[in-house]
């Protein structure tokens, strides 16, 4: 059995799977959280698994090997994957103009041709599969892979996993700094005392570009905002989920403004969730009346029956943003003993379970699933600036 000792830093989504795969190889994993497991981004989010969203390059690559690993992961969970609420219910990308449906055409033929599989809508075959979408719709792709999670109970489900393979977890335990003897990180520094380990995992979401400053190397991934409308439970209103062609746009995008495009889902208990949003406000989590508003608006231009829906509550979360819009995972070449598995932005539910099994590939020597060196942590789009505010601490070397 490998023995390896490895701290995975954040209980969210990623460091959950991550220890459950790692432990399941056999490694001694301990998680760390500085608050609670997936209490932060995780339990922000709509719990999508998409293939829809993503042009042909290695985030595709990363989720469809994601697509492939969720069944799988999931029957080996066993028992405890109950609060998952798994839904393999297919995706449906709408456009409502003569431009936007000459664009989602000439998306959905990139994508087939990277092997996903899009099928392309009639108007009759539309209405049957969602009935009270708009009917100013000029095109419409289905795509019968995407699915759907809850966040929070996903998350739980894989890392009661890791904990039953053997993995340990400690929260309340935050990041201070770093330990490093030879050059090499040997430990973090917390408030309780230092964390020893062989390999370190920093899988802290939103907060890994600041773990990273703190153990001495910058690594620039920001906070990018997102919230959520949930309406009062309704009868079956929406049976996929179904987002407007826009929205492909505003996951690309770099602004840091406001981008929001329709994104329409049901829950198993019959609410509904309405998105998307996107803007670069740091750590800002107050919710704005005028985001909400422009949410509701794109959504009600796809479900005009919606209009007359409550709106229970609005919730929003902080994703990993990484300027060039791809994972980090992998290695730190700045730090041995250092490694990464963040930056995935809104799909880090989705990806998961990939980027869990890279890192168990990568830490064993084997050759990846797919190719990971688009991910590595040495490329300029992350390693380009140090968004911190401060100097980071300096590592404590030991000799």
């Amino acid at each position: 059995m490998n023995r390896t000792r490895v701290v995975v830093i954040g209980a969210g989504i990623i460091g959950a799977a991550c220890a459950r795969e790692l432990a399941v190889a056999g490694f001694d994993v301990l998680v760390l959280d500085r608050a609670g497991a997936a209490a932060a981004t995780t339990s922000h989010g709509e719990g999508n698994i998409l293939v829809s969203d993503k042009g042909p390059g290695p985030e595709l690559e990363l989720a469809q090997l994601s697509r492939q690993l969720w069944p799988e992961v999931l029957a080996a969970v066993g028992e405890n994957s109950a609060g998952v609420e798994w839904d393999p219910k297919g995706g449906i990308v709408v456009a409502t103009t003569a431009e936007g449906a000459e664009g989602l055409r000439r998306f959905a033929a990139t994508q087939r041709a990277a092997g996903v599989r899009a099928e392309a809508m009639d108007s009759d075959a539309l209405t049957a599969a969602e009935p009270f979408l708009t009917e100013r719709r000029t095109a419409a792709v289905y795509y019968p892979d995407d699915a759907q999670v809850q966040p929070a109970g996903a998350a739980t489900a894989l890392l009661a996993d890791a904990l039953r393979a053997g993995a340990r977890l400690r929260t309340g335990r935050e990041v201070r700094g770093a330990v490093v003897r030879g050059g090499r990180l040997t430990a973090l520094r917390t408030a309780d005392g230092p964390v020893a380990a062989d390999v370190f995992v920093n899988a802290a979401g939103p907060w890994s570009g600041e773990v990273a400053r703190r153990l001495g190397v910058p690594l620039d991934i920001r906070p990018r905002r997102g919230e959520v409308l949930v309406t009062t439970p309704l009868p079956p209103t929406v049976f996929h989920k179904v987002y407007d062609a826009d929205y492909v746009g505003a996951v690309g995008s770099g602004a840091g403004d406001l981008q929001t495009s329709a994104v329409v889902e049901s829950t198993r208990a019959g609410s509904v969730l309405l998105g998307s949003s996107r803007r670069r406000v740091g750590f800002d989590d107050r919710l704005r009346p005028e985001v909400l508003s422009a949410i509701a608006a794109k959504a009600l231009r796809l479900f005009p029956s919606l209009a007359g829906v409550h709106v229970m509550r609005a919730y929003g979360g902080f994703r990993p943003y990484v300027p060039d819009h791809l994972p980090v995972i992998g290695a730190d070449p700045r730090l041995p003993g250092l490694w990464h598995a963040t930056g995935h932005e809104g799909a880090g539910i989705g990806l998961s379970v990939g980027t869990a099994r890279l890192v168990r590939e990568m830490l064993t020597d084997r050759q990846t699933a797919i190719d990971a060196s688009p991910f590595r942590v040495d490329r300029p789009a992350v390693l380009g600036s140090d968004t911190g505010t401060d100097a980071p601490d300096a590592p404590e070397e030991e000799s």
